[in-house]
């Protein structure tokens, strides 16, 4: 019973060594790649790749990711209040980076002008209440998943992985600052 107490508490312990963000934000960047990726085959039938980098992952959804995780991870067995909670953390994420990227681009790389009740273009009803299911899907069921694959690698491997993805990283990003990606 004690081990049980222990596991269910490290899974939801916030302070944690670098490699594990690093990680996540690459798995979380990746798997909102994939979900856009994916809308825009279905709707449109074809590829495009997202966001304003080269390489498959939209750091929004890193980001928000790990936000969610670092804020809302004690609400893991109450799914209603971690919907709710995503749904505007994600929305606020949405909506600046939405602003910043233009300010720093002169171009948006979404807009939800068509949509009901949306802000300005820069976020929406349909995309806030996807971002809360997003967030009581990571929160409350990927997370221990993620834990279990993050602890089966070892540190040196996890390690080494995380500065692998960092350095391709920058390579993208520094490229992308002088020529950035346009959907």
């Amino acid at each position: 019973m004690h081990t049980i107490a222990m596991k269910r508490k490290e899974t939801h312990q916030v302070f944690r060594s670098p490699d594990f963000y690093i990680l996540l934000f690459f798995v979380l960047s990746f798997i909102g790649w994939l979900w856009e990726v994916g809308i825009f085959l279905v709707v449109e039938h074809r590829f495009v790749n997202r966001g304003i980098y080269v390489g498959p992952y939209l750091p929004i959804y890193g980001i928000g990711g790990i936000l969610i995780y670092m804020i809302l991870h004690k609400l893991h067995e109450h799914p209603l209040c971690t919907f709710v909670l995503s749904m505007l953390l994600c929305s606020v994420v949405e909506y600046w980076t939405s602003v910043y990227l233009e300010w720093k681009w002169g171009m948006r790389w979404w807009d939800y002008s068509g949509y009901r009740l949306n802000l300005e273009g820069r976020i929406c009803l349909v995309g806030a209440v996807a971002f809360g299911l997003g967030g009581v899907l990571l929160n409350c069921y990927l997370m221990p998943l993620y834990m279990k694959g993050y602890h089966r690698l070892s540190r040196k491997v996890r390690i080494v992985l995380s500065m692998i993805l960092i350095v391709i990283f920058t390579i993208d990003a520094a490229y992308c600052a002088i020529e950035p990606h346009r959907v």
